[in-house]
């Protein structure tokens, strides 16, 4: 079963007060590339945070965002400092006296001057926060992980139906394959006759040429290999383990057959059936990108 990289995940939390929050939101990437944004009060548990999403996803660019919510009485929010606060508000009233102005003195002006707050020290490790981190996140990868199978379930059926039209038209190929050999041998033994008298042909050298056109025009060998290429892909989408890059691989395989088939078999109706296999690849390569 495949995954998707693309998909979001959000988890919550809450014990005595303490309440987090985490979003997860993730894009395809060729590797799995992590940033964390925590709140100043949780950056102790960043490492905590990086290894659980590490050890849950293998390839992906995945955003965490934390809110975190303490209570008051957790002394971990912002002091207000009075001291400052009388100071600053004797002074605009001498600024106020001063320059004869006669508005009052809100609050608002008071809240837009710097250091009214303290911010606390950061606490060494809280096992309260931690807790309520850690679940928040937990929840978040579970509801990632889901979406991302989702996603990947609509991918894999796509893909499926692809490499049904794909066969389809290599059993078409391996149908015309035989009859192009014949009517090449006969286009042959024709231009030889037009050119020479019949009397002329050396028959053993005729047979000889006939021999070398079809080993060059013979395609059985690609064909066995797009029909194994076919079977592998098949089995990658089955797979456990994250298959995205042997797909990818499997994917430029297909191409590359596909393009041989169409070079060696110099047939107008082969050579339209392998186009519309290589239309096919690219739109499974295109849907490759977004698989881990």
């Amino acid at each position: 079963m495949i995954t998707s990289m693309t998909g979001f995940g959000r988890g919550q939390a809450e014990q005595d007060g303490f309440s987090a929050t985490v979003e997860l939101r993730s894009v395809n990437n060729r590797y799995l590339d992590v940033s964390v944004r925590l709140p100043r009060l949780a950056t102790l548990y960043e490492p905590d945070v990086l290894a659980a999403i590490r050890q849950a996803f293998s390839r992906g660019r995945i955003t965490a965002q934390v809110d975190l919510r303490l209570p008051p009485e957790a002394g971990l929010l912002p002091r207000l400092n009075l001291q400052v606060a009388r100071q600053y508000l004797t002074q605009l009233e001498a600024l106020r006296a001063e320059t004869g102005l006669h508005d009052p003195i809100r609050l608002e002006h008071l809240l837009a001057l710097p250091d009214l707050f303290e911010k606390p020290d950061l606490p060494e490790e809280d096992d309260r926060i931690r807790q309520v981190l850690m679940t928040a996140l937990q929840q978040a990868i579970e509801a990632l992980q889901a979406t991302r199978r989702q996603e990947g379930a609509l991918l894999q059926a796509d893909l499926e139906a692809r490499l049904e039209t794909i066969a389809r038209h290599l059993e078409a190929i391996e149908a015309r394959a035989p009859q192009r050999l014949v009517e090449a041998r006969e286009k042959l033994r024709a231009r030889v006759q037009e050119l020479l008298r019949d009397d002329q042909i050396d028959p053993d050298r005729l047979e000889l040429e006939i021999v070398l056109l079809a080993d060059r025009l013979d395609i059985t060998e690609e064909c066995v290999r797009l029909r194994a290429h076919l079977q592998h892909f098949r089995e990658a989408l089955q797979a456990q383990e994250p298959s995205g890059r042997r797909l990818n691989f499997l994917t430029q395989e297909l191409h590359r057959e596909a393009n041989t088939i169409s070079a060696k078999a110099n047939d107008a109706t082969i050579a339209l059936l392998a186009v519309q296999i290589k239309e096919e690849v690219e739109k499974i390569r295109e849907q490759i990108q977004n698989i881990e």
